[in-house]
């Protein structure tokens, strides 16, 4: 397991923090609270069942609808340090995935599979202090960062599942409609995502990136060359795995994999994030 033994390397993940939650609405517990969704199974006391089984769709298909955060996890506070308990980066840490901060968590430093050039980038950042992450300048935060720093929402219909994210990101069309990528993408900020079942998975490929996002909090880079395959198995009502392989043979020396739990938040929706509206936290993100 790696993150930062120093303070100094704490006080980049603030900065980052800062920057990337100024994005973020406080709270998506806050949203249409009196409505009861009547698809949700329940238990005798009325609360939302989640452990019951995962909801079809007409085509016998897994519906992966809802509104989904990942799992925290205690290594998060780790990351964090003593000041996590009292929480001062005013962020929420429940739906903040230790992936987010650092996609190689769970990789020794020497063993990271970074090209130079991606070492470089990486370096540049991590002098900076995470101050040039995108989301601290109102722009999105990208694939696969965006879906483990907030909830989001994913609604599936025949053919196409769209995403819309809570941070500040544009919507997610994953079509599974049978189509291929397109021969000459333009570059986007969320890339170019088709779909298909294996079984009960939904095997989602994803081209067609620019290369202005970061890959975490701290700064790993990727390649207009990336490529993102995700296995999302919703496996009951509340719970859905998701995997996640990056591969980017400009940046990277090998593909490189992560598996996170997401979590159903019932009963609630997402809410839009408009970064610069009374935005009040660049201002204090200065150059050293």
């Amino acid at each position: 397991m790696t993150g930062p033994d120093t303070l100094a390397q704490r006080f980049r993940l603030a900065v980052v923090l800062l920057g990337t939650l100024a994005t973020i609405p406080a709270s998506v517990s806050a949203q249409w609270l009196h409505h009861r969704d009547p698809k949700i199974p329940r238990t005798k006391d009325g609360q939302p069942n989640l452990t019951a089984p995962a909801p079809r769709a007409a085509d016998g298909k897994p519906d992966l609808s809802g509104v989904w955060a990942a799992q925290p996890s205690d290594d998060t506070k780790v990351l964090l340090g003593p000041d996590a308990n009292s929480n001062p980066l005013g962020a929420d840490l429940q739906f903040i995935s230790k992936y987010a901060l650092n996609l190689f968590w769970d990789t020794k430093p020497e063993d990271v599979p970074m090209r130079p050039a991606a070492a470089a980038i990486f370096k540049q950042r991590s002098e900076g202090e995470g101050r040039d992450i995108p989301t601290s300048h109102c722009l999105p935060g990208g694939i696969p960062f965006s879906s483990l720093i907030a909830p989001f929402k994913m609604i599936q219909t025949p053919g196409l599942i769209v995403m819309l994210f809570e941070d500040n990101n544009p919507h997610r069309q994953i079509y599974t409609d049978g189509r291929a990528h397109p021969s000459d993408p333009d570059p986007m900020w969320v890339g170019y995502s088709v779909g298909k079942w294996e079984g009960d998975t939904l095997v989602v490929d994803t081209i067609g990136f620019n290369d202005r996002t970061w890959l975490d909090g701290f700064g790993h880079p990727h390649s207009d060359a990336m490529r993102v395959t995700e296995r999302f198995h919703r496996l009951d009502f509340g719970h859905m795995d998701t995997q996640i392989t990056i591969d980017d043979p400009k940046m990277y020396t090998r593909p490189f994999s992560v598996k996170v739990v997401h979590r159903l938040l019932p009963d609630t929706d997402v809410i839009e994030a408009i970064c610069a509206e009374n935005e009040k936290d660049r201002v204090h993100i200065t150059p050293k």
